[in-house]
């Protein structure tokens, strides 16, 4: 394999597989949507599960435990069978080392903002 090329992880799931679970630790990556529909949803401190959205074909989820190394903030379940390509720890490494320290530096902000306004909007009374 010559210098520059990728191998990208392809993955199937099929209707109502979870692809991570909330709290979850495990590999740092995240998901591109080829096709299907996935769906992203969050518990409450009281129990009650929250739908933060749907990600369809082209979208990206899972991208904040690559930036800051947590556990990940909500559930992902495909709606129905959905093929994503992992976008692995090495290959957001190699792409992030290339770009300018502020804008690594506004990542960490955006991720850890994003982490607080879910928390206080699924967990207020």
């Amino acid at each position: 394999m010559g210098k520059g090329q990728e191998v990208l992880d392809r993955r199937v799931y099929g209707a109502g597989e979870v692809i991570f679970k909330e709290g979850e630790v495990g590999r740092r990556c995240a998901y591109l949507v080829q096709s299907g529909k996935v769906e992203i949803s969050k518990t409450s401190g009281q129990g009650e599960v929250t739908i933060l959205g749907h990600i369809t074909e082209g979208g990206i989820f899972g991208e904040m435990a690559l930036i800051d190394n947590h556990t990940r903030m909500a559930m992902a379940r495909a709606l129905e069978p959905t093929a994503v390509v992992i976008i692995t720890e090495a290959v957001f490494e190699d792409k992030l080392r290339k770009a300018d320290p502020f804008i690594r530096a506004l990542l960490n902000i955006f991720v850890r903002n994003i982490r607080e306004t879910t928390q206080r909007l699924v967990n207020r009374p």
